[in-house]
């Protein structure tokens, strides 16, 4: 059944929704439809509704309808197909800031999911948005939870879709921000520097994600005292944000101060001189004496 796709606004769609309940009432009575033909309408009925009322904002009507699924699924002997009902759910619980009930029934769509298929992708989606529903909760003792997730999920998008996938190396970048705001700044570049290679084959080389690696990485170097360093990787991120964006935009221009203002410092203003004395010295073999095939003496006048 399709309901509401082209319904111009959503009172009419909730509208159509309610007739919908009642026609499907009336044909069971008249045995024009099973009742399993009859439950599994009430349930797209009530699993489309309650999406309707989050739309309008109505949270809680939202939630009524999912509950009203949750309950035809357990009369239905279906409990499998609650892990969709229970992801909307922490989504209409998030969107209204209850995050430690988004996470509820998060956890039990988590499990749901693995029961169902262990190791399986839908667990390892629903484990990233536990991840980061845990790390964005402001207290510590949620951290090692919101770890375990990043990993779990990891691994198993590592697995099942390979390293270098596009969904894999945005769910390592999540899991790099978690690092940095619980001080793991080590353990965050150690990450994005292994992933530089992927992100090249994956985005190209000239791409915004390696570009934004290199700006990440070249952060972390700048607040751990390796000056030189910093400014390498700022400079690499310099020339691909100049080729992708303009040297005048914004985060191109950004990017130049800093390198200017890594530039001045001691270490890499000598470095840079040396570099510089490299580049204008005459080869060796031009600073050498010349000597004669028969005597081997320098073929050098005598003053």
């Amino acid at each position: 059944m399709q309901y509401s796709l082209t319904i111009p606004t959503l009172e009419e769609a909730e509208s159509n929704h309610r007739k919908a309940e009642r026609i499907v009432v009336e044909l069971h009575q008249l045995e024009g439809i099973s009742q399993e033909e009859k439950m599994e309408t009430e349930f797209e009925i009530s699993t489309s509704l309650s999406r309707v009322y989050q739309r309008q904002g109505r949270s809680e009507e939202a939630l009524g309808q999912c509950e009203s699924s949750l309950q035809l699924l357990e009369d239905w002997a279906r409990p499998g197909q609650a892990c969709s009902v229970y992801k909307d759910m922490a989504a209409i619980e998030q969107a209204q800031g209850r995050l430690d009930r988004a996470i509820e029934h998060l956890s039990k769509a988590h499990a749901i999911a693995l029961s169902q298929s262990p190791g399986g992708l839908d667990g390892a989606h629903i484990a990233h948005s536990l991840a980061l529903a845990y790390s964005t909760v402001a207290e510590p003792h949620h951290n090692d939870s919101a770890a375990h997730y990043y990993e779990e999920s990891l691994s198993t998008y590592r697995s099942s879709l390979g390293p270098q996938a596009t969904v894999t190396l945005n769910l390592q970048d999540d899991y790099c921000r978690f690092l940095l705001l619980t001080g793991q700044q080590e353990r965050c570049v150690e990450i994005q520097r292994e992933s530089l290679a992927l992100k090249r084959e994956t985005f190209g080389d000239l791409s915004p994600e390696v570009a934004d690696t290199l700006q990440l990485i070249g952060g972390v170097e700048m607040t751990q005292g390796q000056v030189e360093h910093a400014h390498r990787t700022m400079s690499k991120c310099l020339d691909i944000q100049s080729v992708l964006y303009g040297p005048q935009h914004k985060k191109t221009r950004a990017t130049q101060k800093t390198v200017d203002m890594l530039a001045q410092a001691p270490e890499v203003a000598g470095r840079q001189r040396r570099e510089g004395s490299l580049k204008t010295r005459p080869p060796f073999c031009a600073v050498l004496p010349s000597y004669s095939k028969a005597g081997g003496n320098a073929n050098m006048s005598d003053s």
